[in-house]
């Protein structure tokens, strides 16, 4: 059974990643850390085989947190779990050894596939001293890196989808279909099936708005904001 640290600082995300580890076979979480401090202090006092690394935690960032790792003599597998989408923070993450970079957000078949792609990896390597061959070599280094991409339902694109979730996570208030197909420039039932999957996958919520006559509108609004 292999060991997860989440490293998370958003609450309702960490607790849907600690779900998510522990619906994939061979896998537990072993604890959630919301700052890179926890992060450490878990990393130092538990057995830890796989860390759920996101980037931007509140007092350190996700690369610093590894730096101190690899300084510290700890390789443990390292994938990130991240809304950073810079090319430099991408770059430096391969040259510090993280296995896999995942970009929020992201389905549970997306993670599930990385955590089985690494366990893969970690068993091809149990018990080797040396590799026979140039093929081995090659297997092995390419192993640990998921190749398929994260599927969206038919229809929905990955830049779209982008877009919504911008939108939710800038709004200091909820908004309404309509009121999203305003401010993106699209249809009211397009905005609404973005809106409903990010429901979906747990990082927007919804609730009724009522008013003084009619039936209540649904409103949307990032999940960090949701009701408890």
């Amino acid at each position: 059974m292999l060991r997860v640290l989440v490293v998370e600082d958003e609450p309702t995300a960490a607790a849907a990643h600690g779900e998510y580890v522990g619906r994939v076979p061979g896998f537990e979480l072993a604890a959630v850390a919301h700052t890179g401090r926890e992060a450490l202090r878990a990393l130092a006092g538990r057995d830890i085989d796989v860390v759920l690394l996101d980037m931007n935690l509140p007092d350190m960032h996700g690369l610093d947190i590894v730096r101190t790792m690899r300084a510290n003599g700890d390789s443990t597998d390292v994938i990130a779990v991240t809304s950073a989408r810079e090319l430099d923070v991408v770059r430096r993450s391969a040259s510090l050894g993280i296995m896999q970079y995942l970009l929020k957000p992201f389905l549970f078949s997306a993670l599930r596939e990385r955590l089985e792609s690494c366990a893969a990896f970690r068993e091809e390597l149990a018990g080797r001293e040396v590799v026979s061959n140039q093929q081995a070599v090659d297997r092995l280094l390419s192993q640990p890196h998921a190749t398929t991409t994260n599927p969206l339902p038919k229809g929905m694109s990955p830049e779209s989808l982008e877009v919504f979730t911008t939108l939710l996570q800038e709004q200091e208030a909820s908004l309404s279909s309509t009121e999203a197909a305003q401010r993106t420039g699209t249809s009211r039932v397009t905005a609404r099936r973005y809106l409903e999957y990010l429901c979906e996958i747990g990082l927007a919520a919804r609730r009724p708005r009522y008013a003084s006559t009619g039936r209540p509108v649904v409103e949307y609004l990032w999940k960090e904001r949701g009701p408890a």
